[in-house]
């Protein structure tokens, strides 16, 4: 079963080990090893799109050829380890340690710093961190003078060793006014590829990786880590940053780049260049993890001892299929780990939406809830047949991320086999500028029972409310038919009927469903007028025994 994803401090626990190695480039002889021109020529050439990647033509396809290469050998983990002190230091300890911003790399030299974490606590095992430059590549080394030792991390000071290098970094922007320059980009901690992204006037919410390796299967989940990471300095004018990373793991090596663009919308195109080591079940191509604890569809709410209405980063999974059709299905926090999944060949995009943006549903004033982040993935080449999968990992604790999506390829990776996915990364607020049906407001469900009903029916008898707002719902006249298009693949569907809430702007699909027994029910509702689709399709699984 999948480990259970945990974010203290918001930011998830990493796993793996990664190998720290120095690295020198000097023309083809790169990466400590000298690539063969066969394993260099294998790989497509970039073309730059930046200033800064001019002086820097072939490194990408360097890492390319230095991940093709390790993944014809076995995976070797990380056996240094950090000093005992920083590796048993608490979460306050860690906290007191504090980056000098005017340490910062690039500062005053180009719009965007880069500040650094101290590695300790959880982050036991440092990047490596380069900055290619000119032509000539550098390894970031550690500097105590770039911290502050505050409080009860004062005396850690000085226990560090110049070698010790970093447990990751954050990359600032003058995101939100020119006068100050915003975090938009971390990444943190050596054992995992998870990174996070945000927009102006976003909160830290959901995470981004760079693949996942059989998750939520019964032999366990492989985490791949970011071993080392490449930064391209950016002119003084330049708003696009480009980086580059080396993935490895037992099953898989890799090479990604992150071209960043930061701004009113923000956005990251990731080229990823995967080798597989192994034979690999399951493939999890751009996933996202965030964390649901409960909302307005949640059952036995009362298990959550809370003064707050909802507590979630995402409350939904949104696909666009290949065909136009856009797909909503809300997150859940149930009593047993589950799986779901939505079919398709070349979607368009998905990800994982935070659509209620209303302070008022989460009365939470220092989470702000409302103000974290969407994050919408959009394949710019053929990703081909397969499945948007939703993981839905049972928590009792708003700091585990127990929910995770990505794309399953139907065509598995076997040892030797190389993939390219080219994709683009929104942190966007509650909707996609592109979709423009009415959506999902809300869903709400409770028992289907009749109040003073004699021999009332089991509680898995449900009643649904899928409320839908915008698109050409707006539009319709007074005397418009609105009907409701229903689809199951089992129980007993009553009740079916559309209504105007009162604000006129809204309309609500309500029905009810007995399931048959302990069969899970996957539903589809969608709204129409005229026979015409007005909505996106809200897609729902019930599982009766999560109300037992």
């Amino acid at each position: 079963m999948s480990k259970l994803l945990t974010n203290a401090m918001r930011t998830p626990f990493n796993y793996g080990k990664p190998l720290h190695k120095t690295i020198t480039f000097a023309a083809t002889c790169l990466l400590a090893l000298c690539v063969s021109s066969e394993a260099f020529s294998a790989q497509p050439t970039i073309t730059p799109t930046s200033a800064s990647e001019t002086s820097q033509p072939g490194l990408f396809d360097a890492i390319s050829s230095r991940a093709k290469i390790l993944a014809k050998g076995d995976f070797k983990p990380l056996s240094k380890p950090i000093p005992e002190a920083l590796a048993k230091m608490d979460y306050d300890q860690y906290r007191s340690i504090r980056f000098r911003p005017d340490s910062s790399l690039w500062r005053n030299e180009a719009k965007f710093e880069v500040q650094l974490f101290h590695a300790g606590y959880i982050f036991k095992e440092p990047v490596v961190l380069h900055m290619a430059t000119n032509g000539n590549d550098s390894t970031v080394p550690f500097k105590q003078e770039y911290f502050n030792y505050e409080g009860k991390a004062a005396p850690l000071a000085g226990i560090a060793g110049k070698d010790l290098g970093y447990a990751g970094f954050r990359v600032h922007y003058p995101l939100n006014n020119g006068q100050y320059k915003d975090e938009f980009m971390v990444f943190q901690g050596a054992s995992s590829s998870y990174f996070r992204l945000i927009g102006p006037g976003q909160a830290w919410g959901l995470s981004a990786r760079g693949l996942a390796i059989d998750t939520a299967e019964p032999k366990g989940e492989e985490f791949p880590i970011f071993r080392e990471y490449w930064m391209l300095k950016p002119t003084p004018t330049e708003n696009h940053l480009v980086m580059y990373a080396l993935m490895d793991s037992p099953s898989v090596t890799g090479a990604f780049r992150f071209d960043a663009y930061p701004g009113a919308t923000t956005e990251v195109k990731v080229t990823a260049r995967i080798y597989a080591r192994k034979n690999i079940q399951k493939v999890g191509v751009a996933p996202l993890t965030s964390m649901f604890m409960f909302g307005e569809n949640s059952v036995n709410i009362s298990r959550f001892d809370d003064f707050r209405p909802e507590v979630h980063d995402s409350d939904g999974v949104l696909m666009q299929t290949s065909s136009g059709e856009w797909v909503w299905r809300a997150l859940s926090n149930h009593r047993g780990l589950h799986i779901s999944s939505l079919g398709d060949t070349n979607p368009q995009g998905f990800g994982l939406m935070q659509r209620d943006r209303d302070f008022n549903n989460y009365l939470d004033t220092e989470a702000h809830y409302e103000r974290r982040p969407s994050l919408w993935v959009k394949p710019e080449n053929s990703w081909g047949k397969g499945r948007v999968e939703l993981v839905e990992i049972p928590s009792d604790s708003e700091a585990n991320d127990n929910i995770v999506a990505y794309w399953v390829p139907d065509e598995p990776m076997k040892a030797g086999d190389y993939r390219e996915f080219k994709y683009s990364l929104k942190p966007i607020d509650a909707d996609v500028p592109e979709q423009t049906v009415a959506k999902v407001l809300r869903t709400r469900t409770g028992w289907g029972a009749v109040a003073a009903q004699g021999n009332p029916p089991p509680k898995s008898k449900r009643q649904f409310a899928i409320d839908f707002r915008g698109g050409d719902l707006d539009k319709l006249p007074a005397n418009a038919v609105v009907e409701a298009d229903l689809g199951k693949n089992s129980g007993t569907f009553t009740d079916l009927h559309v209504s105007k809430l009162p604000d006129g702007k809204t309309y609500r699909a309500s029905f009810k469903v007995e399931p048959e027994g302990n069969n899970v029910v996957d539903m589809r509702v969608f709204i129409k007028s005229n026979n015409k689709r007005l909505s996106e399709v809200w897609s729902y699984v019930w599982y009766p025994d999560d109300i037992q």
